[in-house]
């Protein structure tokens, strides 16, 4: 299975290149993860917001391979403990398709990007600096997969 973090947003600073780095080289041949970037919209005083979220919304989605299963990550979405992000994975293995999870920009993703979603993942209602995202959805996985492994990373 692979799984594909579309994010929008580069230029990550170097503590979450070697964050995401440290997570992205643990992962075996057969469970691939990997990072998407999508150049965010220049941002000022007076530009649309809603627009430039409509924008990027729409590269995310073009991003996506076709036939994925898409997973926003969204406040308001659903909280899974590792647990159940555990069975998900297992979940999303028996689905067949391989899965892309989507991050937005600073205002967050395009009802588009909402409306695609077969799933919408919650990592806390707190909002989160993007880039701090990008490590902690990357642990996250690596400690779900762990567990679906019988590996000892994750200990209860």
């Amino acid at each position: 299975m692979q799984i594909q973090i579309i994010a929008v947003g580069n230029k990550m600073p170097h503590w979450v290149v070697e964050g995401t780095e440290e997570y992205l080289r643990r992962f075996p041949a057969d469970f691939s993860v990997s990072f998407t970037e999508i150049t965010p919209q220049k941002r000022g005083k007076t530009v649309n917001l809603e627009k430039i979220k409509e924008i990027e919304g729409n590269k995310c989605l073009q991003a996506i391979p076709k036939g994925n299963r898409i997973i926003a990550l969204e406040v308001l979405g659903k909280a899974w403990t590792t647990p159940k992000l555990a069975s998900q994975i297992e979940t999303w293995k028996m689905d067949g398709r391989n899965v892309s999870l989507l991050i937005g920009g600073p205002e967050g993703l395009s009802n588009d990007c909402r409306n695609a979603a077969h799933q919408m993942w919650s990592l806390s209602p707190l909002t989160l600096p993007h880039p701090m995202v990008r490590v902690i959805v990357t642990e996250a996985l690596y400690r779900a997969w762990s567990v679906t492994q019988n590996h000892p990373y994750h200990r209860e």
